[in-house]
């Protein structure tokens, strides 16, 4: 895999990659933007298990199987929303990503392709309660680019800490200096950043045990 070669090249990642194996990005290769937005909104501070609570009883509101269509959410009372567990905040960007749907700032799967990274994070970071750490999910995980780099993760930032036995995280405008080395693959340097992340507070678990 030319990004696992490309990556490897300096040398801490390739002891990772060594650990880790080959990546598993997990891409939600048949969600739609609108749906990913709405998910994402859901997961905002919360637990994951908490978050998927939350989407079920949304789903259950709407007969079908499938994922609720905008207009019909739009159609939903505040009091059944909240009734699923959203708070106002969050009922007012789920909202808002529907209307954003409906009048097209929200492209379809389809219409992504023809715009960049830069434009759709652009677009949508004008929805209520989107911000670009939002998008940016978006971009590697429902749409598989190759080369996002979320300098503001803080999840990023503590795995390239972790893999340079640093003091403290680089500064995200330092990330992403660093990160033009490992372009066109940024979006696979992230997955292994977190996977640094993740072995560090494994070993921190196991230490106090």
């Amino acid at each position: 895999m030319e990004g696992v070669r490309h990556l490897s090249r300096e040398e801490r990642f390739a002891g990772l990659i060594a650990r880790v194996g080959k990546p598993r990005l997990d891409i939600q290769r048949q969600r739609s933007p609108y749906e990913a937005l709405v998910r994402a909104i859901a997961h905002q501070q919360l637990h994951g298990k908490a978050a998927e609570a939350i989407l079920g009883r949304f789903s259950a509101l709407f007969p079908g199987g499938a994922f609720p269509e905008p207009a019909a959410v739009l159609a939903t009372s505040e009091t059944a929303l909240r009734g699923c567990g959203f708070s106002a905040g969050k009922i007012a960007a789920v909202r808002d990503i529907c209307a954003k749907t409906l009048d097209g700032t929200v492209p379809t799967r389809h219409q992504s392709y023809r715009l960049t990274d830069a434009a759709l994070i652009e677009r949508l970071t004008t929805i209520r309660g989107v911000g670009r750490w939002t998008v940016e999910m978006l971009l590697i995980f429902t749409l598989g680019r190759p080369d996002v780099l979320p300098v503001d993760d803080f999840g990023v930032r503590e795995g390239f800490r972790v893999l340079h036995g640093l003091e403290e995280q680089p500064k995200p405008k330092q990330l992403a200096e660093i990160g033009l080395a490992w372009a066109p693959h940024r979006s696979l340097a992230t997955w292994y950043l977190y996977r640094a992340a993740d072995e560090a507070r494994k070993q921190g678990v196991a230490s106090r045990a």
